[in-house]
């Protein structure tokens, strides 16, 4: 597949004229051809032209980079080099996002680009007016600065590099071409792609390892359509461990049937209120950006009454649907993390306390259903079911959904995987309701999603993760050697090492952070504050320089800001409300001293919120256990110490 708008070696380049090149750029641009991008192209075709002269290699312009939805202006291949470069036209500084961008086009192709694995990529940024900079070119190479150049000095800064490095080794451009790209997004890189209108199988990956996304979304596609021919109410259980992609399937249907027919109305709905607010925010951010590369001008109120359309918060359709009666306008709903809705105690607690409506005796998951059920002709609801993820009092996992159906609405088509159906499910234990659901629903095998595609270097983490909290130590050894090389799980006592050891582990615009349990109120004596309320939008997007961002490693993270999210890298710090002491011991912090969980639905809340901390780093975590202080009642050594002692026998690195 053809990736970029012009490619050549670099002598047919050089001898081709100006205008073909330019040609063939306008011709493969899929936008209005604005002035400033026309005269960028003259101007880089110009001074490339001028620097590569004795020079032999490839050259590509306009590269795509898929997982970001952008492109590099330029890659150039020489010998065993392949060089990323950005040009600033006219700038006269080397700015540190332009920079950040650069070292971000690196990593992408270097983590997902077969043909650029174990090579050397060089990321150079071009500020044409800029001043000269001493450059340190091992720092380059290894994507921890650019080399920064201006118009003067590129071409020498260029032979500089090629004759410090030189190398009769050459890479196999046909290969290099030929590579496949398998692109593994974060769910807020995947939101802004698929709006912008890319479809799953750019933006995922495909190998014979992940079930592939795009199977689950044709799967999906065609239930919907079979119940719009067929005037029929379908309901769909998409399955998956964590981070198998289960938002992305689910934002890709939604996006997907939105342009496929408008009267529809699909739409996205979540209960996870930082999830909501951070994917609205980042595709507002990323449209206003987008018009004004392209020189359009897009009001921020705009482009935001937009994205509130596409993804919406649950609980707002669930109120805006109890002023009336009528069927919704949305035919096609996505329920992201359906397990989470509310059980008929919570929800009829909200509604007298909230609502003032005295008499509501329905579960979340059963108004649901009854508010789409109000359709006279078709409709679809498609949920997205996490097993083990229900992380707060009151939430009802996928029985209550089954339930509704099985006593309110019979006539509904169910179509579900055969893993809900496993003696070992996480999904559904009940029996009557397996049974029923094996007499009444339909099986396809494409709903399960059985791969985590979070950690695109490993996808052993969550099983990692699964046994130490299945309290299965002795298997995790084996398990975390198989991964350590791609994966880095390091164990500390020192938080200050945790952070300096995060710090230097990303590279670009890689994000890191700290995340610890909703009850880990004890941790404030190491400077961790979980109560303190973050600002998710801020923490998950705002840059380096913003004391509330996640970089600056202050503002800390809950499982309640971050599940259906991640982050490159991660310190998940660890309190005594989940001790290990011959098996995980469960507490709660009240007033002033612990005490202990006896319940089990809240042990397995406590448990599961462990649970998604651990899976929410993409590249690699620290985990940071504090010594604790006997001196503190509160903070007793000793479970500090089991605690560790634990995560030390399932075979965690040291730090």
């Amino acid at each position: 597949m053809k990736r970029s708008y012009y490619q050549n070696t670099i002598d047919k380049f050089l001898t081709e004229g100006s205008n073909s090149i330019f040609g063939h750029l306008a011709q493969n641009h899929q936008y209005d051809l604005e002035e400033l991008q026309k005269n960028a192209w003259i101007k880089q075709i110009e001074y490339l032209k001028s620097a590569l002269k004795d020079i032999q290699g490839c050259l590509y312009f306009e590269f795509t980079i898929p997982r970001m939805g952008k492109r590099v202006d330029n890659i150039l291949i020489v010998n065993n080099l392949i060089f990323i470069i950005e040009f600033k036209i006219g700038d006269k500084r080397y700015t540190q996002d332009a920079q950040y961008q650069t070292i971000d086009y690196c990593l992408d192709l270097l983590n997902f680009h077969e043909g650029c694995h174990n090579k050397t990529l060089i990321p150079i940024l071009v500020a044409t007016k800029a001043a000269s900079e001493v450059n340190d070119i091992q720092s380059a190479m290894r994507l921890e600065k650019c080399v920064l150049c201006n118009l003067d000095n590129f071409e020498s800064t260029l032979k500089n590099i090629l004759a410090t490095l030189k190398t009769n080794e050459k890479i196999d451009v046909s290969n290099w071409e030929s590579g496949t790209y398998k692109p593994t997004p974060t769910i807020i890189e995947a939101a802004q792609a698929l709006y912008k209108g890319h479809n799953v199988k750019e933006i995922s990956r495909s190998d014979s390892g992940a079930i592939n996304l795009s199977r689950t979304a044709a799967a999906i596609n065609k239930i919907i359509e079979n119940s719009k021919a067929n005037n029929r109410k379908s309901i769909c259980f998409l399955t998956g461990v964590p981070g198998a992609g289960k938002t992305l399937a689910g934002l890709s249907i939604a996006n997907e049937r939105l342009k496929t027919d408008e009267s529809e109305h699909s739409v996205f709905l979540s209960g996870n209120g930082p999830l909501v607010a951070v994917l609205r925010e980042a595709l507002t951010r990323d449209s206003v950006a987008t018009a004004k590369a392209r020189g359009k001008k897009l009001k921020v109120s705009d482009a935001e009454r937009k994205a509130k359309t596409f993804i919406q918060n649950i609980h707002h359709f669930r109120d805006d649907n109890l002023k009336t009666k009528e069927a919704p306008i949305e035919k096609v709903v996505v329920f992201d993390e359906a397990q989470r809705a509310w059980q008929k105690k919570r929800v009829s607690e909200f509604m007298k306390n909230k609502k003032g409506i005295d008499d509501f005796e329905m579960s979340e998951p059963e108004y649901l259903i009854s508010v789409m059920n109000r359709h006279k002709e078709w409709c679809a609801i498609i949920c997205l079911i996490g097993g083990g993820q229900e992380i707060n009092t009151g939430e009802a996992g996928v029985s209550e959904w089954i339930d509704s159906l099985k006593q309110k609405y019979p006539n509904w088509n169910v179509f579900y995987s055969d893993k809900i159906l496993s003696e070992k499910s996480t999904y559904l234990k009940d029996e009557d309701l397996l049974h029923w659901l094996q007499e009444k629903g339909n099986k396809e095998s494409d709903l399960h999603l059985a791969v985590s595609v979070r950690s695109f270097r490993s996808e052993n983490v969550a099983l990692l993760v699964k046994n130490i909290l299945e309290n299965k130590g002795d298997k995790a050894p084996e398990i975390f050697n198989s991964i350590k090389e791609n994966y880095p799980i390091y164990l500390t006592r020192d938080f200050l090492k945790a952070k300096t050891w995060l710090k230097k582990s990303a590279k670009g615009t890689e994000r890191i952070g700290v995340i610890a349990s909703s009850g880990a109120t004890r941790l404030q004596a190491n400077g961790i504050y979980v109560k303190n309320k973050i600002s998710p939008v801020d923490w998950f997007l705002n840059g380096r320089d913003d004391v509330r961002s996640s970089y600056y490693l202050e503002d800390v993270a809950t499982e309640f800001d971050t599940q259906g999210l991640e982050i490159d890298f991660t310190c998940v710090a660890w309190d005594i409300n989940l001790y290990y002491e011959n098996g995980w011991n469960y507490r709660s912090f009240v007033g002033a001293k612990w005490q202990k969980i006896n319940q089990n639905s809240s042990k397995n809340y406590l448990l599961n919120s462990y649970r998604v901390l651990l899976t929410r780093a993409r590249q690699g975590m620290v985990i940071f256990v504090p010594k604790g202080d006997n001196s503190d009642l509160t903070r007793p050594q000793e479970l500090y110490d089991s605690t560790f002692e634990y995560l030390k026998q399932c075979g965690l690195t040291i730090l």
